[in-house]
């Protein structure tokens, strides 16, 4: 396989290095602890990077939009609004407590909940609203949180794709009562596959966050210089202590192997997100004449850090549908084309729930005609040029 290839190919994620290596190694000499000093280190961290109070990590994203959920009070009967153009993740969070989701469409330049949508879907039992920065572009947040606050909504921000996107200036995550990001591989930084952040400036809600990350264990002792709230760090030899527990939690503490390797990544997560935004720049330069596609809108007043690089196609205009373009794009020219994401309406798990087709039909035009385009900060601009011109070839 060709380098170039190799490059489009590996379609997504971030880049490590020599100081991800040695940190890794760092950590395993000190017998590789879950949750220890490099975790709070992070926390510290990823809190001031984002300037919000509190900071914590977690397994993965979706454990991190769990726990908001639990933070926040979701509970059987509650409703929760959220666009239907995102990973299941999203929904399932205050869906597995009990409550109902209900969609609201998206804004076809943006891709993000339409925001002149969503006082119509409120009800009586409506507690929150959980807007997705999609792709990595910033939602509109002055009109949602107008909203949220005229009704009484807690606002829970999934910032899974828009780590280091910003706002008129504010980093996303810190709008709402909750933000949330992963640290999947795929996403513009990664901790070693899987990771997540809540963060919040609500002291109630990072104690609750904090408690059910960890089966709601608080330690007692006589020496209080041990009994904070979910450390290991525990007396030894005479000091007498004891664990109880506030509730039935779960585990979804991160390792200090991940934690070490996420201080790395944060310290040049502007530089890689910088490259994000190059390349896309390229792609968009090298594509804006290309009849028949529809590139990214990106609002002025937003730093839209390029997670994914979405492409809408009209099969009229371009000469072949999103299926031909994904098929021929991979087997012409060996590039992988990804697609993100179908109508969750569409799913088994929704359409159990009472949704049908023809309910959203922005998201439905976005699932029928958008690909996400191979963007990543390792690639070179000979990689950029050969996707663009394979994509050019397609018509010709």
């Amino acid at each position: 396989m060709s380098k170039i290839k190799f490059d489009l190919e590996i379609k997504f994620g971030t880049q490590y290095g020599k100081k991800e290596e040695d940190a890794i190694l760092r950590v395993i000499r000190n017998n590789a602890p879950t949750s220890g000093e490099e975790c709070i280190k992070f926390e510290k961290n990823y809190a001031a990077y984002s300037n919000v109070k509190h900071a914590r990590v977690v397994s993965n994203g979706s454990s991190a939009l769990f726990l908001a959920m639990i933070g926040i009070g979701i509970k059987p009967g509650d409703r929760v609004l959220t666009t239907p153009v995102t990973w299941i993740a999203t929904a399932a969070a205050p869906v597995t407590l009990g409550a109902e989701v209900d969609f609201v469409d998206i804004d076809l330049e943006t891709y993000n909940i339409d925001v002149n949508q969503i006082e119509s879907h409120i009800s009586p039992n409506t507690k929150a609203v959980i807007p997705v920065h999609l792709y990595g572009q910033p939602c509109e947040m002055d009109e949602i949180m107008q909203i949220s606050q005229k009704h009484g909504l807690s606002v829970v921000e999934d910032a899974a794709h828009a780590i280091g996107a910003e706002y008129k200036g504010r980093k996303v995550g810190g709008f709402g009562a909750v933000g949330c990001f992963s640290f999947h591989e795929q996403k513009n930084i990664s901790t070693l596959g899987e990771g997540g952040m809540v963060l919040t400036n609500d002291d109630a809600i990072h104690e609750r966050v904090s408690l059910y990350r960890s089966h709601c264990t608080r330690v007692h002792g006589v020496s209080t210089k041990y009994c904070k709230l979910d450390e290991t760090q525990f007396p030894i030899g005479k000091k007498f202590w004891w664990q109880d527990f506030d509730d039935c939690g779960y585990n979804f503490r991160m390792t200090d192997i991940q934690a070490a390797v996420g201080s790395e990544q944060l310290l040049k997560v502007d530089m890689l997100n910088q490259k994000r935004i190059d390349n896309a720049a390229y792609l968009t330069h090298g594509l804006k004449e290309v009849p028949g596609l529809k590139l990214p809108t990106v609002r002025p007043y937003n730093k839209h850090v390029f997670h994914l690089y979405p492409v809408m196609i009209d099969p009229k205009e371009f000469g072949m549908n999103k299926e031909d373009f994904i098929y021929n794009l991979l087997h012409q020219y060996g590039i992988k084309v990804g697609f993100h994401y179908i109508p969750l309406h569409y799913s088994t798990a929704f359409k159990n729930r009472g949704f049908k087709k023809g309910q959203f039909p922005n998201a439905e035009k976005l699932g029928e005609q958008l690909v996400t385009l191979p963007i990543n900060p390792r690639q070179t601009e000979e990689a950029l040029e050969y996707l663009i011109t394979s994509i050019k070839a397609l018509r010709s």
